[in-house]
Order: structure tokens, then C-alpha cells, then sequence
């Protein structure tokens, strides 16, 4: 892992780095030593690791004390686009645009990231937890839309991770992931998501094997997640992973 910079403000502390060919970004609270437990935050289809959303949430969850990190996904933020990647979204954008079932065409873009992901998260999961402002402790991922869809099937292989909040996907080629999954889960849905259907959304949350899963369900489109629901994340991750 090669740290590129590093700031603190407001009592957090940014770095970002590479870690082989994958860009990371992480926060931690400022002159943290000692270990702390660590939140993994994906991003959403089309933004990158330090979207505005990510990086509030970010500095939210490090200024609580916690780690947090974000990757850019495959072929996404400072990561190079393969030519099956543009054929895909490409494909993806005409399928959209002529009426077919969304949940479907985003299930196959998120099913061709997926693999390389997982395996993205799990080298960034054990460099950072070998950093003396980390250490090994407990880990929690947090990942709406994309966040989700690759977040799930990286839940499903990782035993380091011990909480999730997802959400603001259907259930369209995670099933089977989903049934693997057996760790407490908050899980947002937006009522009117013009992107993802109700009933998609719900099915995705029944497939979850969590014993202890909550469903937190808002008015509003895929965009409109409410702010206090980071406030409630926060609580979540404070529960299961202090």
C-alpha cells in the first residue's frame, strides 16, 4: 500500500492511496493509533470513491471514531474502462431506453464487476487492517445501488465482515449470494425508486439469512435517500461493531 497524501480538518484525518493497480481513499480520526473498527464503503453505478455522498458519510463515521475506506470500482473513478465494460453499459443504456426490465440489464453490468471486486475488497480489507491506526478489528460494509450489488456477493465470501447496510437494489442475480449471507443487515428502500421496483427491493431483503435484518423503507426516488438515515447507519455500526 503507497500513501499519495495525506490532510486533516476537522479532526479527521484523509489519505489516499494505491494498493497495486486500486485507488483507495482513507479516513481516520486525526492521530489515531490503536485498533478501531473498520467500515468498507462502495459507491454507487457511474461515481467513484470520493463522490460528495461518500466522502460526508466518510468523515461522519472516522469523526465518530471509526476507520473508514473507499475503492473506485472496477472500471470506474481512476481506473482504467475495458472494452467489455463500454459494450456492456453500452448495451445496458439501449436496453433502458427501450423499455426493457432495468433490474435485469443492471444485474449483468453488476454480475461483470463483481468477481474482480470481491477480490479488490479483500486485498484492501487486509492491507488496512495491518496499519497501526487501524488494526485487526472488527469490519462493516456500506453500500447503496452498485455499492450493493457488489457488495453483497463480497459479504457472502468475507468472514472479516460482521455488519451491513445495503439497499437501493432488487434481488435480480443475488439470490443465491443473499442466502449466504448471515450477519446483521440494515437495508434501505425507497418507495417510489423509479430505478429499482418495490417488489424487486423486498424480495432482495427476504433472500437475506441474516437472523437479525431490519428493513428501513423512505418515500422518494432512487436519489432521495434521507440524511438522518446516515445518522441511523452510524448507530448500526456502532451496535455490532464496538
Amino acid at each position: 500500500m503507497r500513501f499519495t497524501s495525506q490532510t486533516s480538518s476537522d479532526g479527521v484525518t484523509e489519505q489516499f492511496f494505491t494498493l497495486d493497480e486500486i485507488p483507495g481513499v482513507l479516513w481516520t480520526p486525526e492521530d489515531a493509533c490503536g485498533t478501531r473498527p473498520l467500515i468498507l464503503l462502495g459507491h454507487g453505478g457511474g461515481l467513484h470513491k470520493t463522490s460528495p455522498h461518500i466522502v460526508s458519510r466518510a468523515r461522519r463515521f472516522a469523526a465518530e471514531g471509526f476507520a473508514v475506506v473507499a475503492i473506485d470500482a472496477p472500471n470506474h473513478g481512476d481506473r482504467p474502462k475495458d472494452e467489455e465494460f463500454g459494450r456492456i453499459a453500452a448495451g445496458m443504456r439501449a436496453g433502458m431506453a427501450a423499455g426493457e426490465n432495468p433490474g435485469a440489464l443492471v444485474a449483468g453490468m453488476h454480475t461483470y464487476l463483481a468477481s474482480q471486486a470481491v477480490a479488490d475488497w479483500q486485498a484492501v480489507l487486509t492491507a488496512v487492517q495491518q496499519l497501526g491506526q487501524v488494526g485487526v478489528g472488527p469490519a462493516g460494509y456500506c453500500g447503496m445501488s452498485m455499492g450493493c450489488g457488489l457488495g453483497i456477493p463480497l459479504i457472502a465470501a468475507e468472514p472479516r465482515i460482521r455488519a451491513a447496510v445495503l439497499g437501493l437494489l432488487g434481488v435480480h442475480g443475488l439470490a443465491e449470494d443473499a442466502a449466504r449471507i448471515t450477519v446483521p443487515v440494515q437495508f434501505l428502500v425507497q418507495w417510489d425508486d423509479q430505478m429499482v421496483s418495490r417488489d424487486q427491493s423486498l424480495a432482495l431483503f427476504e433472500a437475506l439469512a441474516s437472523v437479525e435484518k431490519t428493513l428501513h423503507a423512505n418515500p422518494g426516488k432512487h436519489g432521495d435517500v434521507p440524511s438522518f438515515e446516515v445518522d441511523s447507519s452510524l448507530r448500526f455500526f456502532a451496535r455490532h461493531l464496538s
